[in-house]
């Protein structure tokens, strides 16, 4: 019995027609994801703004958006007007390590934004001294550590595993659940690892970001109505794009090894929604973002590589 060397992906829809409606809307979408991810990288990266910790880690939020979608949308996009739409054993391990090293990272770095919120509202005097740049650097290597082990141990588990006769995912990129489901072993054990490693990381993570909010939202209700309409704003841009990833990931990665017909929609949040929501999100209503998106638009700061003897 011979493991496979190749999958077949079953993708989002046997109908040509709406495979090719779905090829113009995710390629407007990723065309927006690259321009929005990118603005906002040029915009902190050459300004003040990369000084402030919120913008640091979100800076690094739209580099890991923009990777985390280019995993998955350009094989998407090509499958959408193939024929048959096959991934390589290799290429697909490799999609499936990197998919969830990044979803990881993105995670975390969301928790680092809100652990920054907390700080800067709850403890503003003590502000400065806990998030400094060191301190800032530190916990983004501490997100990209988690990220690593998170995906290397899911990762390696499932190369493990032997796949038989049968490989079509019913997905449209590699993921853990729909690979299980083809695995002529047992995987019981590594469910159960999944559940934990993923969803109940995920869960635990979510409730946690909930509680730091929720603090937040007590300590600004003695603020003046400007601090605390501010307050609230910032904040509410934080839990609107941990609803978009967060709820998604939960319904997939909370529950048993249970593939549903559902599953492919809501991981377009996560791998396409999400990414491209972001940069809207934060610029839209941020006053900081936008004066600094006008100064590089019309050239009035000098960039900073000018500079450099």
């Amino acid at each position: 019995m011979e493991n496979v060397t190749v999958f077949i992906l079953l993708g989002l829809s046997e109908n040509k027609h709406i495979e090719v409606l779905c090829f113009v809307l995710f390629l407007v979408c990723y065309i927006a994801i690259w321009v929005g991810n990118v603005l906002v990288m040029i915009s902190i990266t050459f300004t003040q703004l990369t000084e402030q910790p919120m913008y640091f880690f979100l800076n690094y939020l739209s580099l890991s958006d923009l990777c985390y979608t280019s995993t998955v949308t350009p094989k998407l996009l090509t499958d959408l007007l193939a024929e048959e739409k096959i991934i390589s054993y290799n290429n697909c391990m490799t999609q499936l390590f990197v998919l969830h090293f990044l979803g990881a990272i993105e995670i975390f770095i969301l928790t680092a934004m809100a652990f920054d919120r907390y700080v800067a509202i709850c403890r503003p005097l003590h502000y400065t001294t806990i998030m400094n740049r060191q301190r800032c650097n530190e916990i983004l290597a501490v997100c990209c550590t988690g990220g690593f082990l998170h995906s290397a141990s899911q990762s390696l588990l499932i190369t493990f595993l032997s796949f038989c006769d049968y490989n079509e995912i019913d997905h449209y990129f590699c993921d853990v659940y729909p690979l299980l489901k083809l695995a002529c072993s047992d995987t019981y054990r590594i469910d159960l690892f999944v559940i934990v490693d993923s969803g109940l990381v995920a869960l635990v993570t979510f409730v946690i970001l909930m509680i730091s909010y929720i603090l937040i939202l007590h300590t600004i209700r003695v603020y003046p109505a400007e601090s605390r309409s501010k307050a609230l704003s910032t904040c509410s841009y934080h839990v609107t794009i941990m609803v978009l990833f967060f709820v998604p990931v939960l319904f997939i990665y909370i529950r048993p090894n249970i593939t549903l017909p559902e599953d492919k929609v809501f991981a377009l949040f996560y791998t396409i929604i999400a990414p491209m929501f972001n940069p809207l999100i934060y610029t839209l209503r941020n006053t900081e973002m936008k004066n600094a998106m006008k100064k590089i638009c019309y050239h009035r700061i000098p960039l900073q590589w000018k500079h450099i003897p």
